[in-house]
């Protein structure tokens, strides 16, 4: 008996979400959730980061923040064939995401050795002679901080608007396992120690070309198997959430009626894709 024309449809949304994911032709498949993970299931860091939607959001966000601290900038850009091959280290990120919240924790301990393997031969100089380090506590407070309150306040944004406040300090709290496995301090246990945290950084964040050269290529990428409409729609969002002084420092415009259908593009893609996941 053929499949019924919703399960068709809902099977070939996956399929086409996971292939943004992965990449398909080198056999890569999603990673199976795990009853043995490092976190247990239908917990806050479990339901914010099995959103397909608010994550790619919040990654994009997230991503036009971290490049605004002069060393996670250089760190991409002198060490990763991130222009080139924009999408592939994108994928990876949201690989490295999955295995951690959502497998083995074997898997879990294996990624994380061997980004923090990576990382040691990550550091080089700055344009004004000072010297810069992937394996610096502070600079990977800075990358676990942007990434952390971005996925949470997509989350937010275009899932869950009412979630208690305890379950948000948890989701912190979770996410700090992995951060302090990568060698992060200080790192935020609660909602409002990353508010403050992701404050305290303001000094050091920069307006650079690279900056700007960077949320350029972000926001014009398309991802492969992404509908053109989907990229526009996601990158809007991204950047009607950043703050206005990243805007400013990034040469980005807020983004007015654009913004406003963007998000109401977003909650409807959100919502077509959670009930295509919903197995």
């Amino acid at each position: 008996m053929p499949p019924l024309p919703s399960e068709f449809i809902r099977q070939k949304l996956v399929d086409r979400v996971r292939a943004v994911f992965n990449d398909v032709e080198a056999g890569e498949k999603p990673v199976p959730p795990s009853d043995d993970a490092l976190f247990a299931k239908d917990t806050p860091i479990r339901m914010v980061h099995a959103d397909a939607v608010s994550m790619m959001i919040g990654g994009i966000h997230s991503l036009l923040l971290q490049m605004l601290h002069p060393h996670a900038l250089h760190g991409v850009l002198d060490h990763s064939n991130f222009r080139e091959d924009m999408h592939g280290r994108l994928r990876r990120t949201a690989q490295f995401i999955a295995v951690t919240t959502f497998g083995h924790r074997e898997e879990a301990e294996k990624i994380i050795r061997r980004v923090n393997k990576i990382h040691t031969h990550v550091h080089g100089t700055l344009p004004d002679g000072s010297s810069y380090s992937a394996t610096t506590p502070q600079t990977l407070a800075w990358v676990h901080v942007a990434e952390a309150t971005s996925f949470l306040e997509a989350y937010l944004r275009y899932v869950r608007p009412n979630m208690p406040f305890a379950e948000q300090d948890e989701y912190y709290r979770q996410f700090a396992v992995i951060a302090r496995k990568l060698g992060a301090d200080p790192v935020p246990e609660t909602k409002n120690e990353a508010e403050k945290l992701l404050r305290s950084y303001r000094p050091q964040l920069q307006s650079s070309a690279e900056a700007k050269e960077v949320a350029r290529l972000v926001l014009t990428q398309r991802p492969e198997n992404a509908p053109v409409a989907v990229q526009k729609t996601l990158g809007t969002a991204a950047v009607d959430m950043l703050p206005d002084y990243a805007r400013q420092m990034l040469d980005l415009k807020a983004p007015g009626l654009e913004g406003t259908a963007a998000r109401i593009a977003a909650h409807s893609v959100g919502k077509t894709l959670r009930w295509a996941f919903r197995q």
